[in-house]
């Protein structure tokens, strides 16, 4: 059974930066690239940042710039350092395999990011 716990939300003011973190159980890292996905209240979930098993990062327009996705595949985690943090950016924060799986395995419970003043 696969699980991801994620970890490291919190407030932050505008312009902040955080770094969230996921570890994953199982073979996940061996076989799919990982991503972050956030889910923003009354929106639907959006995937925001990949990476592939060779280390090849993708970026939603609206994070390009400010986040950087990495993983350590020795520790089955992934991370997400969020930079220039803007209130836009509040929402739950999910890690899961990421395209070119087209149903994501289950997810885990997220961590709350929160950007305010």
């Amino acid at each position: 059974q696969v699980q991801f716990v994620e970890s490291g939300g919190g407030l932050v003011q505008p312009g902040g930066s955080l770094r969230v973190s996921c570890v994953a159980s199982g073979s996940i890292f061996s076989i799919y690239a990982m991503g972050w996905y956030r889910q923003a209240p009354g929106k639907q979930r959006e995937l925001v940042a990949s990476i592939n098993k060779g280390g090849r990062t993708n970026y939603a327009d609206s994070v390009k710039g400010r986040f950087t996705i990495s993983r350590d595949n020795a520790k089955n985690t992934v991370y997400l350092q969020m930079n220039s943090l803007k209130p836009e950016d509040t929402a739950v924060y999910y890690c899961n395999a990421a395209p070119p799986i087209t149903v994501p395995l289950d997810w885990g419970q997220g961590t709350q990011v929160t950007v305010s003043s």
